[in-house]
């Protein structure tokens, strides 16, 4: 293996002073393969796939490394961005403006797809709002979506062991962040695994699902109808009994007027829920005139970035 790493390597030096994998290859135990690149801000935009056994399916996931990277310079930090509803592995990348910041601030980011693709369960693709597209970061329990709807076990089990394994980031000097449905992801990711990220931010994020409307379309198909089984993956449920042996810190900014924010986000009852908790260093921002969209996440990303820096870099 570590010839075969050394050929690997040597390869991709002679193409990219970044060593950058090349498309078309697979990289290391993983089988990783980069489908795309694009240098931009004066790092690289890319592209990957690699089969879930978490999901039956072949899952898309894209990468941006700044200028910085090198697969021989020391571990760079990582953010982990879950997007929102409809949205796949490109939403965030392409419409955000992310990259300026995380080149100047030496992060790499790693953005997954919303959902399993090409499952074809009964309804999977009837509604935006639930099915493909919209895999709420859980781990379905309810059939038919049991059999391969665990985005939850996805992320944890497979995306970051595999961005560990083959690219050159730090395990210690990591952050989760997302919008709407990845907000709720990044949430409840964040508070059921004290100590794997160093800090989370939301944009707009549905922040009880049990209650709003979304939420409980969601959680009745792939959960049930037994709502005991729901706290799990509700953030403001978790944040409720949430401990930690110092405070974790967190970042929500809302734009106040989402047409969402009343019957669907429901962003004030986590904040109120957070804000009482000693465990929970909430950073709240209300927004003035903002709403639900990417002209809102893309004015405000910088200072999202901002934000994490203080603890990843």
């Amino acid at each position: 293996m570590k010839f075969e790493l050394r050929l690997h390597f040597l390869c991709i030096m002679l193409f990219s002073n970044h060593l950058m994998p090349l498309i078309g290859t697979s990289i290391m135990a993983s089988k990783i393969t980069e489908t795309a690149r694009q240098k931009y801000f004066s790092g690289y935009q890319c592209n990957y796939e690699h089969t879930s056994s978490e999901l039956s399916c072949l899952m898309k996931f894209a990468v941006f490394f700044p200028p910085n990277y090198s697969d021989q310079a020391d571990k760079l930090p990582v953010l982990f961005f879950l997007s929102g509803l409809t949205c796949t592995h490109e939403n965030f990348s392409w419409k955000s403006g992310m990259q300026k910041y995380a080149a100047e601030k030496g992060i790499v980011v790693v953005m997954p797809d919303t959902s399993p693709r090409g499952s074809d369960h009964p309804k999977e693709h009837d509604d935006w709002d639930f099915g493909s597209g919209a895999g709420f970061y859980l781990d379905a329990t309810n059939a038919p979506w049991k059999e391969n709807y665990r985005m939850y076990s996805y992320v944890l089990k497979e995306l970051i062991p595999a961005v560990s394994e083959n690219f050159n980031v730090s395990e210690e000097n990591r952050a989760i962040s997302g919008h709407s449905m990845g907000g709720h992801g990044s949430l409840i990711i964040f508070l059921k695994n004290p100590g794997m990220f160093k800090c989370c931010t939301a944009f707009a994020p549905i922040s009880n699902p049990c209650q709003g409307l979304w939420g409980v379309k969601a959680f009745t198909n792939y959960l049930g109808e037994d709502k005991s089984t729901w706290n799990a993956w509700d953030a403001t449920e978790l944040a409720k009994t949430f401990t930690s042996g110092s405070p974790v810190n967190v970042l929500v900014c809302q734009g106040d007027t989402d047409k969402f924010l009343k019957a669907e986000l429901l962003t004030q009852n986590f904040v109120d829920v957070a804000g009482q908790n000693e465990a929970i260093k909430l950073d709240y921002r209300l927004r003035e005139g903002y709403d639900h969209f990417y002209p809102y996440i893309a004015t405000h990303v910088e200072e999202h970035f901002d934000y994490i820096a203080n603890f990843i870099c």
